[in-house]
């Protein structure tokens, strides 16, 4: 499949990446919007209604499993389709890019495993819930970054999205290798049939962009039966959609891999995120007490995003900096990296779906699930937005190397 080129660069105009940062960032805060408008409708007389549909099965799927197996794979396709265009031509395409954000996504999701882990400690049916906390929501978290405005730096951001990526490709290997059901072969060995013709779409050099969606359909179908989650399939197919356009154009907007992306940012921000932000985030909060917000899953998924990410994203940033390994974003201080990292500990999108996927067909897990990822959540934007609107912002003349 494609390989960096040194003969072809495409330069990614800055137009196009404020476009980028300006669709995240109002998706997050749509996001907010909808989730609001969930726990509204699912505590209101509405709400038996929410949950039935819900639950109403639609060509052998419910309404839930076909947001979150079929509309979800469209959303992890786009983030396939940043992580190889970040990976070959974009902000992580060499390891010295790669390094900080790296080290930052390692550290936070190895804090809030542990984190969850230790409190859920005594209670064994919960641990298979461990990477709940690990995830960022890249929406989320640009959405508070375009509230805070110039507030704070553009390399920041740029972190962050490097770091949102990497920690969504981190997302995928678990779910990949922990979170699947029994194993069917004959299906299995269907999807790596569909899997080696986009390969050999690729080879061949193909550029339209109908055969890979086809046989990515096809190869959709396949691993939904195959006991690996249908999502992964979305990953699969971007990985197989050229990065680079056909040799006798010149303009990067030309390439496969670009158009996809482009064409469905706006569909996924605006319809397949809030769409599923609508049908997870919905919670009854009738009878809810304070035992049970902190008993040990929601109070594990809360402190795991809360103070986890935090833990784990700065003190490896740090040390990663204090070492050499890294330079400190430009312009940035040692308190708006802090804040960013608070930032991280926004978990919404992913939290939910692996949440989901942890504890299967069990509503009352299901429920505390949601409640810890939106209170962890909710304590992390607020933190971060607080902490980048009181922190000071670095003088002119200052070093950058000093500010961390």
């Amino acid at each position: 499949m494609d390989q960096p080129t040194t003969d072809l660069k495409p330069r990614r105009r800055i137009s196009l990446m404020r476009r980028f940062f300006d669709s995240e960032a109002s998706a997050g805060m749509i996001l907010m919007g909808v989730t609001v408008i969930a726990l509204a409708v699912a505590n209101s007389p509405l709400a038996d209604t929410y949950f039935a549909v819900l639950k109403t099965y639609v060509l052998g799927l419910s309404v839930l499993h076909w947001i979150n197996d079929a509309l979800m794979a469209v959303f992890f396709l786009l983030v396939g389709l940043e992580i190889k265009r970040e990976m070959l031509d974009g902000q992580l395409s060499t390891w010295p890019r790669r390094i900080l954000p790296g080290i930052a996504a390692l550290g936070g999701m190895i804090a809030p495993a542990l984190i969850y882990l230790a409190i859920t400690r005594n209670e064994p049916q919960l641990h298979h819930g461990w990477a709940i906390p690990t995830a960022t929501d890249i929406a989320f978290a640009l959405g508070m970054l375009a509230i805070l405005g110039s507030r704070v730096p553009k390399s920041l951001t740029i972190f962050l999205t490097a770091l949102a990526i990497l920690d969504d490709l981190g997302a995928i290997i678990i779910i990949a290798f922990f979170y699947t059901s029994d194993l069917s072969l004959a299906m299995l060995g269907a999807a790596a049939l569909c899997l080696l013709v986009l390969v050999a779409f690729n080879r061949l050099g193909i550029v339209s962009l109908l055969p890979y969606l086809a046989v990515g359909a096809i190869l959709w179908f396949f691993v939904l039966k195959s006991g690996i989650h249908a999502t992964l399939a979305g990953v699969a197919l971007a990985l197989t959609i050229p990065l680079h356009a056909n040799p006798k154009k010149t303009r990067a907007e030309d390439a496969p891999l670009h158009r996809l992306e482009h064409a469905l940012h706006g569909w996924v921000a605006y319809a397949v995120i809030p769409i599923f932000g609508f049908a997870n985030a919905g919670v009854s909060l009738s009878g809810l007490s304070l035992d049970a917000v902190l008993s040990p899953l929601p109070l594990g998924i809360a402190m795991g995003l809360f103070i986890g990410k935090q833990l784990g994203v700065y003190a490896l940033s740090y040390g990663a900096i204090h070492l050499g390994f890294a330079d400190v974003p430009a312009g940035a201080t040692r308190a708006q990296c802090y804040g960013v990292a608070l930032l991280c500990g926004i978990g919404f999108t992913m939290s939910l779906f692996i949440g989901a996927l942890a504890f299967p067909d069990q509503p009352e897990l299901s429920d505390a699930t949601k409640i810890g990822v939106l209170m962890g959540s909710a304590l992390s934007a607020l933190a971060g937005y607080i902490v980048l609107s009181l922190a000071p912002r670095e003088k002119p003349h200052t070093r950058a190397a000093r500010s961390m």
